[in-house]
């Protein structure tokens, strides 16, 4: 850990075992306090797989749901929120006594059975400290994770981040609201908690809700942000990402909203919440806020485009208009040959309602020539292609090969309410391929310069189902190859993963209760029909969607002649193609 004090880098502590996501907090006296998380062992201890016990044997044994999880087997070690002190002594900052403290131990050094930061891809997120204590989120530890997605908050109140042995975690319940938890935020006073939770238990793409406990004192007093009598709440968008204005009387939130991640403002307050949030950034998708210096109001604003990887910005949120970009990576785009004249959009109606698509251009286009077609499935299929960077399936990347790459947004979607997101539901081959298909038409129709006889179809988790899927269908005729990255073979197959509650919300019931339903959307149902040459990529870390989801339509695809061909990578998982998961089948 580098000093405090300005000049060289000291060493201030070691830990005993890998830890990450450091926060620190100014306490009196030039004191700080920190928090940081790392694996605990059975015991409570600081996990350090170097110094462990190694097994005797290879061998694994449960008698439990949820054996493995994303790419890794579960193991006794859980992950825990460490805190401790920085005081000052004779001119250099040391930890001080006790050291590190596991906050998730109990009384007398009994471990709780509740994990934090939340596995796979919990982080600093997950938890906040303030000189009140530390807030976390862990899952119930009654409910077996693989079937339901409820997360709790709880808060331990700390009188100094030197307490040999914490209190034991209050938890802070919110009524009917029992689904995932997320992005726990103190006010600057360190009186007030704002955060997310979602009403499902196990849907984990249901709409967060943004809640606030007004005084730590009590935690009894939850209220909810646009509240409405039908439990759905006024705001049609999902809120993620929290920050506090300087003065505590403004909350900045990002939610996404028609392909950009855009950053809100509203009251800090419920009761004074009366029109729905006025959106402050509409371009691009911002990835993360900072408040400035703690008497300043400007916020530092982390963002990307379509264009560029990384843009970082200052805004003034009372006007919002003047943001002042400080660094663009690609400079607007220019470092990457990248021009926002590349990007446009479009809207096309299927039956009642309309669906968003988002084109990306070659650098070098020219209205007078024709281009082939990439024609992108993203996955979730709660998700969506949004006006954002990807260090994966980048449609630059297309579109620098020549292509025409057209992202379509249909049912199931993301950022377009959450009627048209659960439209998904009982829906996996419905509604999205008639989106699908309608939007292939459109292209067809409406934009001259793509060339839809030359055309290839392109998808990974969900999106690779809807590739298996649309090569049994007509819509598979139309293009010229198909591409399935991670996707699903057989609906009939899902209770190989890890996360069960998935199959079960978006098939409408388990595997038993619900059989139909899984086989009405199966792709391998119209296996026979498969005849477009195919490009089948599955990695063998995948637990989400195991390697022979990958390996079985290859083999089919290779057995009725259809030419093919398979690409994995041992050591890859399920979103190597993504920068973040939005959901389980990203």
């Amino acid at each position: 850990m580098a000093s405090l004090i300005p000049g060289s880098p000291e060493t201030i502590a070691i830990f005993e075992g890998p830890v990450a996501n450091l926060k620190i907090l100014p306490l009196d006296r030039g004191n700080y306090a920190l928090a940081l998380t790392g694996q605990a062992t059975p015991s409570g201890g600081l996990y350090n797989p170097e110094t462990a016990d190694k097994p005797h044997t290879t061998g694994r044994v449960y008698s439990s749901l949820f054996v493995r999880q994303w790419d890794s087997w579960v193991t006794e070690n859980t992950n825990a929120i460490w805190y401790g002190q920085l005081t000052k002594t004779g001119g250099k900052y040391g930890l001080a006594a006790p050291g590190l403290v596991n906050a998730l131990i109990g009384k007398h050094g009994n471990p709780l059975k509740l994990e934090s930061p939340v596995p796979p891809f919990g982080g600093s997120s997950d938890f906040d400290i303030s000189r009140a204590g530390i807030v976390f989120i862990a899952k119930d530890p009654k409910l077996d994770k693989a079937n339901y997605t409820k997360t709790d908050l709880y808060f331990v109140p700390l009188k100094s981040f030197t307490e040999p042995e914490p209190p034991v975690p209050q938890i802070i319940k919110t009524g009917s609201l029992r689904g995932y938890c997320g992005s726990p935020v103190f006010s600057r006073d360190a009186k007030s908690l704002a955060f997310t939770r979602m009403k499902s238990d196990r849907y984990e793409s249901d709409k967060p809700r943004l809640l606030l406990v007004p005084d730590l004192e009590d935690l009894s007093n939850v209220q909810e942000f646009y509240e409405s009598k039908d439990g759905d709440g006024l705001w049609d968008c999902r809120p993620e990402s929290i920050i506090w204005s300087g003065d505590g009387k403004e909350l900045y939130v990002t939610a996404e909203e028609h392909g950009r991640g855009k950053l809100w403002k509203l009251p800090s307050s419920p009761r004074l919440a009366k029109d729905l949030p006025t959106p402050i950034i509409t371009k691009g998708a911002v990835s993360d806020v900072k408040r400035l210096a703690e008497n300043n109001s400007h916020l530092f604003v982390t963002s990307t485009s379509l264009i560029d990887n990384s843009v970082y910005s200052l805004l003034d949120p009372a006007e919002p208009s003047n943001i002042q970009t400080i660094s663009s990576n690609s400079k607007g785009g220019k470092a990457f040959g990248l021009s926002q004249e590349q990007v446009s959009e479009f809207w096309y109606r299927v039956d009642n309602y309309d669906v968003h698509a988002l084109v990306m251009r070659p650098s070098n286009f020219d209205k007078r020539k024709k281009y082939p077609l990439a024609y992108l499935i993203h996955g979730g299929p709660q998700g969506a292609w949004n006006e954002s960077w990807s260090t994966r399936w980048n449609p630059a990347v297309f579109a620098e090969q020549g292509y025409i790459v057209v992202t379509p947004n249909p049912t199931g979607s993301t950022g377009y309410g959450m009627a048209f997101q659960n439209g998904i539901k009982n829906e996996w081959g419905g509604r999205p391929y008639l989106d699908l298909v309608k939007g292939f038409e459109y292209i067809k129709t409406h934009i001259p310069y793509a060339d839809t006889s030359r055309a290839v179809c392109l998808g990974a988790s969900y999106g690779g189902f809807m590739c298996n899927w649309i090569q049994g269908q007509p819509l598979g005729r139309q293009f010229k190859a198909l591409v399935t990255h991670d996707g699903v073979f057989s609906t009939l197959n899902q209770y190989s993963s890890d996360e069960l509650f998935f199959p079960c919300h978006d098939f409408g019931g388990s595997l038993w209760e619900n059989r139909e339903g899984y086989e009405k959307w199966d792709p391998a149902r119209f296996v026979k029909n498969w005849a477009t040459p195919h490009l089948i990529i599955h990695n063998e870390l995948d637990y989400r969607l195991p390697i022979s989801e990958g390996l079985a339509p290859f083999n089919a695809l290779q057995s009725l002649g259809v030419p093919s061909r398979f690409l994995s990578f041992p050591d890859e998982n399920h979103v190597s193609w993504r920068t973040r998961p939005t959901c389980r089948f990203c």
